[in-house]
């Protein structure tokens, strides 16, 4: 793969943050080639690392391999080739409990996650689920819901929310669990402006490895430093969102565009 150059700067350094000694990364792929039943080949050998709390963008066109990628993640899809570690731990059979914990999905559709009476009860069913009890669930419960800004929602029934809302409910029953990794599926979609800035101040508060699937180019230059960019199943790109975005040819070359009049060079640095 080609180093990335920024057109302001020229040669850019790697984006990933000094990583402590003998620290595993959350999410390491090497190798990662996958066809379906019917032959299709959806990856061709991805290879790729994010340090503990990076918050990295997947960039790619419909049809690129991003959801077999991540369906890969948590062990959801299996049978193909290369590795696929979380903290340090191979995604395989033996340790599927403990990789579903710390890989955490946020799927596009709230309403795909939230299938309980209330708010409370969605977010406890994970922990519940995984012998948590007492008072130690209910610290559980609230630490999530605080996290997400919706702590004086929790008797509430998750049909009475807005959109926005049900999708911060959403992450909180993912954080509940305590994830290594917060992988989000189009978090800024369907979303009215007040409830995309909220949830990206909500990201950015978050001590956990973000990894942000979306067509959404701009919310992934606002919340995410780097960007990786998927297309015919191999990691085409990897480097500083800005950078990626800023390479009109590279945009071209895997049908990405950037709405009209949007010039990433004048928005300032993700933190």
């Amino acid at each position: 793969m080609d180093p990335v150059t920024d057109p302001l700067t020229g040669p850019v350094a790697d984006p990933a943050p000094d990583a402590v000694p003998n620290t595993p990364a959350s999410l390491d792929v090497r190798g990662l080639a996958f066809a379906y039943p019917d032959g299709h080949q959806a990856l061709f050998g991805v290879d790729f690392s994010v340090a503990r709390g990076e918050r990295v963008a997947l960039l790619g066109p419909n049809g690129a391999g991003k959801t077999t990628l991540v369906l890969h993640l948590n062990g959801i899809l299996t049978g193909g080739t290369g590795t696929v570690t979380v903290a340090g731990l191979p995604v395989d059979k033996r340790n599927m409990a403990e990789i579903r914990r710390r890989v955490g999905i946020v799927f596009q559709d709230p309403d795909d996650q939230l299938f309980m009476p209330t708010v409370r009860e969605d977010v406890a069913f994970g922990p519940a689920a995984a012998g948590v009890k007492g008072a130690e669930l209910e610290a559980c419960v609230e630490r999530a819901l605080t996290l997400v800004g919706m702590a004086e929602f929790g008797n509430r029934p998750p049909h009475h929310l807005s959109f926005g809302q049900r999708r911060r409910v959403a992450v909180a029953t993912v954080l509940a669990m305590e994830p290594e990794i917060l992988v989000l599926d189009e978090p800024s979609s369907n979303l009215d402006p007040a409830s995309r800035r909220e949830l990206a101040d909500i990201l950015r508060s978050l001590d956990v490895t973000v990894l942000m699937v979306t067509h959404d180019l701009p919310y992934a230059l606002e919340l995410c430093p780097r960007a990786l960019i998927l297309s015919d199943g191999v990691i085409a790109a990897d480097g500083p969102t800005a950078a990626l975005l800023s390479d009109d040819e590279l945009m071209r070359a895997h049908r990405l565009e950037l709405p009209f009049g949007f010039d990433p060079r004048s928005v300032p640095a993700s933190g």
